[in-house]
């Protein structure tokens, strides 16, 4: 039995504790942005789905329990920073949480629902940003208690190398376990039976792509053993019930799984659950529960602009043989409104300090403009001048950056004008700050000294103060932008909020109730103390500051089959 770990020596623990990611770096926004590209040019050239039809194609049977209950847990959007994923990978660990006087056991089942690592797939991410802290939470299995399973859905940064990394760690034939949690899927997709007559189902569905033939028949096979009584929780890797208030076409994919694979066999899907966007929020309609919940580790995305009600599948999708349309309303949500857009405000003082390549390149570019402007300026005469190639070719790259940083849709969207509108007011902007910054540069005696005596000065001083400056508009425009619904992933990206973070604890009871604990941590833990005295299933590191966990809201209770709506 290897020994534990005395401190947080990447040595002794295996792996490296990650700090959170600058999601602004200017070469990560580059690599995340062309690994998104090929994907999307080239996913079908890297999608293994169809290479997993030679894979192991049964479902897996957890129906049979003692006393005919079962606890289970989901989380989703956890392979960022240490201290984010591991305080709930901490939490997820521990034999029970005690939450308003109500003792709630460690689930028998962890769900992930992906995105199980950042920025992109690998397997030195998986084990450092993943793998590491989740062995480090339950390094063994508990004694004398049956082995808990861990199944995983994979989502969009999962996907960037084609699923490789992620089949080598979740579907592994040998050695299958993560810590203390063992590993049962062959591939990236599952159905599990649970006890009650419930069933989950988890769909692979990426990129927009359509859902692959032996997936499907995966999925078909499966569902022969479905009944008319039997309930189903399905998981996706998106929220496409939300994103398809934007974009009708999004949530195509998943109708028509319910409406080919799981609408014949009579079973009533009852809850449909994904992560993707990092925050909790709920909507109920008439029989079903709609669930986001992508607060495991990764930073967090407000909620204040969530729709109030959703239409689902949309009206205006061009799919003829759509489901009938059903009603939702939004009924929770964490953080609170309130609470998101105090959080939003936080952009101009953790934008800088969490991205510190972007404020240097926009230093950088700012330099590079001004020097070739201060020079025109200084030639005087006809206007052309004021306009030399190298001033020009800033100018472009200062517009068509901020143009592609609004990420304008397609011409037939209905949001296409405001993008661009914004991103050229923003560019604008940028263009206005550079000429201020001339004006006042005009004015210093440095400008005057030989060179390279101008350029240095500019290098040392005008660079850093003017990143201060263009930094801050950057979050103005931000702040600005989102409002209109731009940019507002990248308004909570920037700062890197590792607060408010969220799970789901689940509970089949005999009777086939599925009770449904949402619940929150509202800071995370930072300071972490070695435990190399305890015992082999506990958690090798312990909080030094208080990580507590609390409701969201009230239990979500689910009537079982063959029983009408609590």
């Amino acid at each position: 039995m290897p020994a534990r770990p005395t401190g947080l020596d990447p040595q002794e623990l295996g792996f490296t504790p990650k700090k959170p990611i600058g999601w602004l770096a200017p070469l990560l926004l580059l690599s995340t942005g062309l690994r998104a590209l090929l994907a999307i040019l080239f996913g079908a050239y890297l999608d293994k789905r169809e290479l997993q039809n030679a894979l192991d194609a049964d479902f897996f049977d957890h129906s049979a329990t003692a006393d005919g209950e079962l606890w289970l847990d989901y989380v989703a959007d956890l392979g960022d920073g240490f201290d984010a994923t591991y305080s709930i990978a901490w939490l997820l660990a521990q034999p029970q949480l005690t939450v308003d006087g109500a003792a709630l056991p460690r689930g028998r089942l962890l769900l992930m629902g992906g995105d199980q690592v950042y920025p992109l797939a690998s397997g030195d991410g998986y084990e450092s940003r993943m793998k590491g802290p989740y062995r480090a939470a339950l390094p063994e299995a508990p004694p004398g208690e049956p082995r808990p399973t861990l199944f995983a859905l994979p989502g969009n940064h999962d996907w960037y190398d084609g699923l490789t990394a992620f089949l080598r760690l979740f579907a592994r034939r040998k050695d299958g376990h993560i810590g203390g949690w063992r590993t049962e899927q062959r591939r990236s997709y599952f159905a599990v039976k649970l006890p009650g007559n419930w069933w989950l189902f988890a769909v692979d569905e990426q990129f927009g792509a359509y859902i692959d033939d032996p997936q499907l028949l995966y999925f078909e096979k499966a569902a022969r053993e479905v009944g008319p009584d039997d309930r189903i929780i399905l998981m996706a890797p998106s929220p496409t019930w939300v994103k398809a208030k934007d974009n009708p076409e999004a949530y195509d994919a998943v109708d028509y799984f319910i409406r080919t694979i799981l609408a014949p066999t009579r079973a009533q899907v009852r809850v449909l659950v994904s992560g993707d966007l990092h925050h909790y929020a709920r909507y109920t309609g008439e029989d079903r529960e709609l669930i986001t919940c992508g607060g495991g580790g990764a930073y967090l995305l407000g909620t204040h602009k969530l729709p109030p009600k959703l239409v689902v599948p949309p009206r205006e999708t061009m799919t003829r043989s759509r489901s009938r349309s059903r009603e939702y309303e939004l009924v929770s949500r964490f953080p609170d409104p309130s609470t998101s857009r105090k959080l939003g405000w936080g952009v101009f003082h953790r934008i800088q300090r969490r991205n510190a390549g972007f404020a240097t390149m926009l230093g950088i570019i700012h330099t590079l403009t001004m020097l070739p402007m201060a020079g025109a300026a200084r030639q005087g005469g006809s206007i052309q001048r004021l306009f030399s190639i190298p001033l020009l070719l800033m100018l472009v790259l200062i517009l068509a950056g901020t143009v592609l940083f609004a990420k304008p849709p397609g011409a037939s969207s209905a949001k296409h004008a405001r993008h661009w509108i914004l991103g050229v007011s923003h560019g604008l902007a940028q263009i206005a700050l550079a000429a201020g910054g001339t004006w006042v540069w005009l004015r210093l005696p440095f400008q005057e000294w030989a060179w390279p005596g101008p350029f240095v000065v500019a290098a040392i001083l005008y660079g850093p103060v003017i990143a201060i400056l263009s930094t801050q508009l950057v979050a103005l425009y931000l702040l600005v932008a989102s409002t209109f619904d731009v940019n507002l992933n990248e308004l909570y990206a920037g700062q890197g909020i590792e607060d408010a973070k969220s799970f789901l604890r689940m509970h089949i009871a005999a009777d086939g109730t599925l009770t449904i604990h949402p619940l929150g941590v509202d800071q995370v833990c930072h300071q972490w103390a070695a435990d190399p005295e305890g015992e082999v299933h506990t958690p090798w590191l312990r909080p030094e500051q208080p990580l507590t966990v609390h409701r969201i809201e009230p239990p979500i209770a689910v009537a079982g089959p063959g029983t009408s709506r609590p």
